[in-house]
């Protein structure tokens, strides 16, 4: 890596233990990579939202672009912030998720809305502005478009899966993605959803990387 780029990596593994994931594909622009590590720092960690509603709106955003990484990331971190797991296996399989707490029902429809319909009916947003704010509509707004983007790099440039996290079979209720006529999304058909409660194991349909992400490592950066 050049010096720019080990200053980006040093930075990046600093609250996230290592430079991981899309971080790998966004080191080879290190421009685009400082704002989208910013951008996404702020998102994660400093938004106004409180920390279970940003693990919600990660996994809503990850299952919307069934990014399996980033799914499997952070599944266990929204249960242990306070995401119920029912709530939790509902966006898996996209079905309704209820939530006990009005504010958190209120929330996922806001997300739910802009993600399906790409609109927000007048009711919801006068219930989410209730609750939220301007402020925490606005910040939603931006976590929602920092995973989105998110999810688009993971699936663009097929970033495996971690080691240990294996996607479940296809004939789960979670993997009914549908593609435009004459679309490929991937090799071998598409790729299986790694919906909640998948266990590890051995399975012919691992998420496989592009060659260039996965052998361009931090430590040896060729691009």
């Amino acid at each position: 890596m050049n010096p720019r780029q080990q200053e980006l990596a040093a930075r990046i593994a600093g609250p996230r233990g290592a430079v991981r994931g899309p971080f790998r594909v966004w080191l080879h622009s290190p421009q685009m990579c400082e704002r989208a590590e910013s951008r996404g720092a702020f998102a994660r960690f400093d938004c106004d939202l409180p920390k279970h509603l940003r693990e919600l709106v990660l996994l809503m955003a990850a299952r919307n672009w069934d990014a399996q990484y980033s799914w499997n990331a952070q599944v266990h971190q929204a249960i242990e912030a306070g995401i119920p797991e029912a709530a939790v296996k509902a966006v898996a399989e996209k079905r309704e998720a209820v939530f006990d707490d009005e504010a958190d029902q209120v929330f996922y429809q806001f997300c739910r809305e802009v993600l399906d319909n790409h609109f927000v009916s007048d009711e919801t947003f006068a219930r989410a502005l209730e609750h939220f704010g301007p402020k925490g509509l606005v910040d939603t707004i931006g976590a929602l478009a920092d995973f989105t983007m998110l999810g688009m790099c993971l699936n663009t440039f097929q970033v495996d899966l971690q080691a240990d996290r294996e996607p479940p079979s296809p004939t789960s209720a979670a993997t009914s993605v549908s593609s435009p006529a004459g679309t490929d999304r991937g090799r071998d058909g598409p790729r299986p959803w790694c919906a909640y409660g998948a266990s590890p194991r051995a399975s012919a349909g691992r998420q496989r990387s592009r060659a260039w992400t996965s052998t361009c490592t931090p430590a040896k950066c060729t691009r």
